[in-house]
């Protein structure tokens, strides 16, 4: 009998003492006898790798990442650790090299300057180079505004995730990013469609107040899905874990109609490629199961 897709992927998790081994044998309902103590210790190890200061390395993305890590895991035991980082990134907020920064005539006519646009996060200083970059989920930036813009999406999420949302700086970031949703009528042009992808991830945790924006962009993802389920200059694990976490039925009917693409995409060992391995399964995973019914 050949296995389903879903089975592929048990299998493959079915011993990983990783994050993503743990959050997909719980997706599964089939946690392994010592997941608690494994999330336990990872949530130990992550805090022990953070610097005095809450960095990991001093550096802006891994600890943004370090700072999700932390958060799927269980507290109390990621908690201390998450609090610590977390305030860490906050110090990122309006730094020198942020999106946005700067202004001149065509940036202003498309609300892309500081005028528009505060409260982001300075993954690095203007003169040093970021892209391109890598994010955990495997999606590759190699324009040096789009990395900037990614990476501060990246940040907003962790910081809404920690429940830090009604800080006035996270607010105008916030409300920086629904004034460029107003612009985004079609999947591409000046913005390329991950980086709606981003915005609408890091909206996603912004509450009530803002579904409605949340909501468009995923009318847009609906309107620019192609017959095989993706989309078209996307990457399909980057739209997929956006979707999962807007968790709407209209995303939920997105989702269903992507999973071809995924299944396609499927290596006999239930993983989807060596880029990033273990977070594109888990988010395959999680795109399957929703479908499927599941959480």
């Amino acid at each position: 009998m050949i296995p389903s897709p879903t089975d592929r992927l048990a299998l493959y998790f079915a011993s990983e003492e990783t994050r993503q081994g743990l959050l997909a044998r719980a997706a599964l309902g089939s946690p392994a006898p010592g997941d608690a103590e494994l999330a336990r210790r990872l949530a130990r190890r992550g805090g022990e790798e953070l610097r005095p200061d809450g960095s990991l390395g001093g550096s802006a993305l891994p600890t943004i990442w370090r700072v999700h890590e932390l958060l799927d895991l269980p507290a109390p035991a990621g908690s201390e650790p998450a609090r610590r980082a977390v305030q860490w990134v906050l110090q990122l907020q309006g730094k020198p090299g942020a999106y946005g920064e700067g202004c001149d005539r065509e940036r202003h006519g498309r609300r892309l300057c500081v005028h528009y646009l505060v409260g982001f996060f300075a993954a690095a200083a203007p003169s040093e180079r970021l892209a391109p970059i890598t994010l955990p989920n495997g999606k590759v930036y190699r324009a040096e505004p789009a990395a900037r813009f990614a990476i501060s999406c990246l940040a907003l999420r962790a910081v809404l995730r920690a429940g830090l949302g009604d800080r006035p700086g996270v607010g105008r970031h916030l409300d920086g990013l629904v004034s460029l949703t107003e612009q985004w009528t079609a999947w591409g042009g000046y913005f390329a469609p991950d980086l709606i992808v981003a915005a609408m991830h890091a909206l996603a945790f912004a509450g009530t107040e803002r579904r409605e924006v949340v909501e468009r962009l995923v009318a847009l993802a609906t309107a620019s899905q192609a017959e095989d389920g993706g989309w078209p200059n996307t990457d399909l694990f980057n739209a997929l874990g956006a979707l999962h976490d807007v968790g709407t039925d209209e995303a939920l009917a997105v989702v269903r109609r992507a999973i071809p693409a995924l299944i396609a995409r499927q290596r006999p060992d239930g993983t989807f490629g060596a880029m990033a391995q273990q977070e594109r399964a888990l988010i395959g995973l999680r795109a399957l199961r929703w479908a499927q019914g599941g959480p």
